[in-house]
């Protein structure tokens, strides 16, 4: 689990407009104004019918949140919410044209039972792609393997924070490390083992039992450090916890301890690669494209977003339009979605892929995690999909 209920902030008059241009009634799962976009000419680049699945279905690891925004971004004006399925789709439109097929974008987490969304790639033969980070796409690369196709974040917003007022001589992890300051993270997350493995904290001082709810951090008022995503987290335990309590936080990407993972990197089932060339030679530049136009101007898919976690009445997230523009804002000022060496958005080092296969072979064969014998950097990714000209200005 990555994250639970927190608070609830009221919608603003700017929210309130935003949400108003893709009016509809939540409690009919419908949104928008339910025609589709003007089609593109018939064969063109962004002509997708006859070679991509009818419906193209993108499985997440969480619920609608802006660090995704390039796959929400997608979904035309004809976007249905679908609270029970725990889904939005509608027709997938690239610059503002129908590509002549559907996208279904499924919510993850508790929405499937918190299973790996590799694993859940295998379960399901309907879904098309996927979010799997570098970690687990290494964890299941023999009996579930998974090959990334586009990377949405150049730098993964996993990070550890702590108060700036309790500790103010906090600065990186290797000053947390040398004190006995508790480290609240989730047990499954694979980094903590490259931490301690490193020197960089210590086995006694970390803490694996945090469940993603601020109560263990209000209780000791912020005199422990916490995982979390440097996009939701600090703005939200400065702003959004109950009772008016508010922290002011630092924090360290886990990325900058030199844990180079790719997160949350777009992914299909590695056999399937051949029968979804074609359709991945087309759709992949729209996706990258559909990143730029996102972070360029995030509005109108923002108020998707929150329109779509709003509807689910039953959802254990909330999703604010301070939390919102704060994801974006912080996705660009700190460089988590950016263009790789070559001015590109969403391709892949071979370097960092080598470097993530060198740090966890010893921590799975330790945990007895059988991988793909002689695993190498190839089996986890390409970037023959990637055009190298569509990038961030």
């Amino acid at each position: 689990m990555r994250r639970t209920k927190l608070g609830v902030v009221a919608l603003g008059a700017t929210a309130a407009l935003a949400l108003a241009a893709c009016s509809g009634d939540p409690t009919t799962g419908e949104s928008g104004s339910g025609e589709r976009a003007p089609a593109v000419e018939a064969g063109g680049a962004l002509d997708l019918a006859g070679v991509c699945p009818e419906n193209v279905v993108i499985q997440t690891d969480w619920f609608a949140e802006s660090e995704y925004g390039f796959l929400y971004h997608l979904i035309g004006p004809d976007a249905k919410i679908d609270s029970s399925g725990k889904r939005i789709s509608g027709s997938l439109v690239a610059q503002g044209k129908d590509t002549g097929v559907n996208v279904e974008v499924r919510f993850g987490g508790p929405a499937i039972g918190f299973e790996q969304v590799s694993s859940q790639l295998y379960l399901d033969p309907e879904i098309d792609l996927g979010l799997v980070s570098t970690d687990e796409a290494i964890q299941n690369s023999k009996d579930q393997p998974t090959t990334a196709v586009f990377a949405p974040f150049e730098v993964s917003p996993i990070m550890i924070m702590w108060d700036k007022a309790k500790s103010p001589n906090f600065h990186t992890l290797v000053d947390i490390g040398q004190t006995d300051t508790k480290v609240l993270y989730y047990e499954t997350d694979t980094y903590m083992q490259y931490l301690l493995g490193a020197g960089i904290l210590r086995a006694s001082q970390v803490d694996g039992s945090y469940d993603g709810s601020p109560a263990r951090w209000v209780t000791e008022d912020g005199a422990v450090a916490q995982g979390g995503f440097a996009t939701s987290e600090p703005y939200i335990y400065k702003n959004e916890l109950e009772g008016g309590r508010s922290y002011d936080v630092d924090l360290q990407l886990i990325n900058d301890t030199g844990y180079p993972v790719y997160g949350q990197a777009l992914s299909i089932r590695s056999g399937d690669k051949e029968t979804l060339a074609p359709c991945l030679k087309k759709l992949i530049p729209i996706v990258q494209q559909s990143q730029v136009d996102f972070v360029s101007d995030p509005a109108e898919t923002n108020a998707l977003i929150i329109k779509a976690v709003q509807a689910d009445n039953a959802s254990v997230w909330n999703y604010s339009p301070g939390l919102a523009e704060f994801a974006v804002t912080t996705m660009k000022e700190r460089g988590l979605v950016a263009n790789g060496p070559n001015a590109a958005v969403g391709d892949m080092e071979e370097d960092r892929l080598t470097r993530m296969i060198e740090i966890l072979e010893p921590i799975f064969t330790g945990q007895r995690k059988e991988l793909k014998a002689g695993l190498a950097p190839g089996d986890l990714f390409t970037n023959e999909f990637i055009n190298t000209s569509i990038g961030l200005k």
